[in-house]
């Protein structure tokens, strides 16, 4: 691993620009790819417990590293720095930050895949001695020090020790280094999502075993393990009460039913049940009531329950068919509403003094975020921002006074801010954006809704070339995000692999395409029916409808060059990109692949341990004739196929499958292929290789009249 100590001076010197100053890059007719993917992309945004500190993972250009930002000696405002010195785009992922206690150190973990830690690292960059995943520790004055192999990590209360994760076993070591890592606990099961209890006396933890699951505490005084309230349904999200005597969790019944990419709208009804530590004995506060809101629904948060003041827990449910928060007594009754109204709360965080809750949604901007706060006693929330901007990921500095947030809009990416009143929000880190970024070429998307084949209202983006307006049609391309639980904004998105998407919508209007980006059903933001939509997925493919809808709208339009319209994707995107062009080739003349579904009776196999196509057949039956590959023989556009082959989300035989059956009926395909690269791209070289394979390819099948005859 090269480090380069003197990264951060080199950094300053090189953005001598804020992000309001767009410098020379306004004076250029167009941009590059390169360009327009340099910005510096924050995630993994967390406050410290005490000295109002922040701190932020930068991933710029695959260079990923901390930053922390402290309120400055000037005392108006923050100071931002770089902490760690990692100087190369290696594939080595940065993420799960922690800080200690006393906020003068930070917890993290670097390498492997984290949504998928237990399974073999990942090593795209091909670094011949190999990589690992480890937990590391970074004074804010030092230089970082590993602490261990393994992931996840949760630091005590003291500040003096860490627990981990590693080989789905709970390893515990000293922050200082003085002791070897031990593991802590032997125990069947994958065991995870560590929470301490507020006295430090006590580890709580999941036990995952497959068809259920157990809440676990490990006991420091007397070295012991229990797993109190156990039973044959699913247990998760516990939380402790400030006295440390209690543990809120949530139950879900277990159901080998329970196959994802098919509607789920009702179930056996989830519950909040409360344990007391002491005796062991468990008993349910509350459950959900039979019909909508049935089944658990999470939101974006470190725990799902919030153990407030007052004895009150906050928790989220779609009891109206929208995703709101509602709070209960912990020793039980009728739950409050915190939020109504018909919009969906998202990132949700609980201030420090437990008195109120700061979230991000999208009410009254169904297309945007913005940021909410609501006390424990309900009342009416009051907005923190708004507008044309994008704010989300909300958390309160250590004395409950400042708000720091991700914040974008349509010219300028996601970087974290603080919220100092009403509607007023600074940047924390203003000098990180290249002199030549092109914020100023960026076009702002329209809001459109237009009607799915089936007459179902369809919201999506229009990206439209800057010289529109006139008589000149233009080919043009419809995107179709992955998830499918996902949902595309007007402005750059909070998701790194969503904000790259972005970007190449911007890059493809920029160079003369109108760009369509499709919030297809079974995805976020418009309520449970529409993400639940009806025979969607493995279940029917319902999507479809949206996406002839759209090819059809694009169609219509007299700036649209009706026989040169493509479609691109990546993931449920390239599920529905190679769905387009394997039923609809006469409306849809070329598109781009990346690593989408081709098969859901074989995908199923990747995320249910219980689906068994030769016990389930008509849901295998219904799957396949749902997938691409049933309608492939009317397959006839020409394809632009990316994968990687270490894609543990969609698995590479996916591509492997398709590929053979195009050549065999003549189809014209093209490849681009990435040895020992995951589902996410690790490495920021093959995102930009991967999208200019992408626009070549559109260039070459869309543009000049190629299609024109079709």
């Amino acid at each position: 691993m090269k480090i380069a100590r003197g990264c951060l001076r080199l950094l300053l010197c090189a953005t001598a620009i804020t992000w309001a100053g767009f410098g020379a890059a306004s004076q250029k007719s167009s941009f590059t790819l390169s360009q327009v993917l340099s910005a510096p992309f924050p995630s993994d945004l967390i406050a410290a417990r005490t000295k109002n500190r922040f701190a932020w993972v930068f991933n710029r250009e695959g260079k990923r590293n901390i930053w922390i930002a402290e309120p400055a000696a000037t005392g108006t405002g923050f100071t931002a720095r770089q902490v760690t010195k990692y100087s190369e785009d290696d594939g080595q992922d940065v993420g799960e930050l922690v800080f200690t206690p006393d906020a003068e150190s930070i917890v993290y973990t670097r390498g492997g895949d984290f949504e998928f830690s237990e399974k073999p690292y990942p090593n795209p960059s091909k670094i011949v001695e190999g990589v690992e995943q480890n937990v590391w520790v970074c004074s804010l004055k030092g230089e970082p020090r590993k602490i261990g192999e393994g992931h996840s990590p949760a630091v005590s209360p003291e500040g003096n020790r860490v627990a981990y994760r590693f080989k789905d076993q709970i390893w515990l070591a000293k922050l200082d280094g003085s002791e070897k890592p031990q593991q802590l606990i032997h125990a069947r099961g994958e065991n995870g999502t560590l929470r301490w209890s507020p006295d430090g006396n006590f580890l709580g933890f999941v036990s995952g075993r497959g068809d259920h699951a157990f809440i676990g505490i490990y006991s420091f005084p007397s070295k012991t393990i229990n797993y109190p309230d156990a039973s044959t349904d699913k247990d998760s999200e516990p939380v402790w009460s400030p006295d440390s005597q209690k543990v809120a969790l949530v139950r879900t019944p277990s159901s080998k039913d329970d196959l994802l990419f098919k509607p789920r709208r009702t179930g056996m009804p989830w519950s909040i049940r409360v344990i007391d530590v002491g005796t062991g004995i468990g008993h349910e506060i509350w459950k959900a009531s039979e019909g909508r809101g049935s089944v658990f629904r999470e939101v974006t948060a470190q725990n799902q329950l919030l153990w407030a003041r007052d004895n009150k827990i906050v928790f989220p449910w779609e009891r109206d068919g929208w995703t709101h928060l509602y709070s209960v007594s912990a020793v039980g009754g009728t739950p409050l509403l915190l939020t109504p109204g018909s919009f969906e709360v998202e990132d949700v965080s609980l201030s420090p003094d437990l008195e109120f809750v700061v979230y991000s949604s999208n009410q009254d901007d169904i297309d945007r975020r913005h940021i909410w706060r609501v006390g424990m006693g309900g009342g009416s929330p009051s907005q923190m921002t708004k507008g044309a901007g994008i704010e989300t990921q909300a958390i309160t500095s250590s004395d409950g006074k400042v708000v720091a947030v991700l914040r974008s809009d349509a010219r300028l990416p996601m970087r974290p801010a603080w919220l100092s009143g009403a509607d007023d929000i600074h940047d924390l880190a203003p000098l990180v954006l290249s002199s030549d970024f092109p914020a100023a070429q960026m076009v702002t998307p329209q809001a459109v809704i237009f009607p799915a084949a089936d007459g179902m209202a369809i919201h999506g983006q229009l990206f439209l070339p800057a010289a529109a307006g006139g008589a000149k049609r233009y080919p043009a391309v419809v995107f179709f995000h992955g998830g499918s639980e996902r949902q595309m904004l007007l402005g750059w998105h909070y998701m790194g692999y969503y904000s790259n998407a972005y970007a190449m919508n911007q890059y493809l209007a920029s160079h003369g395409y109108v760009v369509l980006s499709v919030n297809y059903r079974s995805g976020i933001g418009y309520g449970l029916d529409f993400r639940e939509a009806m025979n969607y997925g493995a279940a029917g493919a319902s999507e479809f409808n949206d996406v002839e809808g759209a090819g059809l709208y694009l169609r219509t339009r007299n700036d649209v060059v009706p026989g040169q319209i493509g479609l691109w994707g990546g993931s449920y995107g390239g599920y529905l990109t190679a769905l387009g062009l394997a039923r609809s080739s006469d409306l849809f003349a070329a598109g781009v692949d990346m690593h989408g579904v081709h098969d859901w009776s074989e995908e199923l196999r990747n995320w249910s341990a219980s689906y068994d196509p030769a016990r389930s057949a008509e849901i295998a039956r219904l799957a396949w004739e749902s997938s691409p590959m049933a309608s492939v023989q009317n397959w006839r556009s020409p394809v632009l196929l990316v994968h990687g082959d270490d894609d543990r989300n969609v698995p590479f035989s996916q591509t492997v499958v398709l590929a053979e059956a195009l050549r065999k009926q003549g189809v014209h395909f093209e490849e681009l292929i990435f040895p020992d690269e995951i589902h996410d791209f690790l490495l920021h070289r093959n995102w930009l290789r991967a999208y200019e394979a992408a626009a070549e390819f559109f260039d070459q099948n869309l543009k000049a009249g190629s299609q024109a005859a079709r």
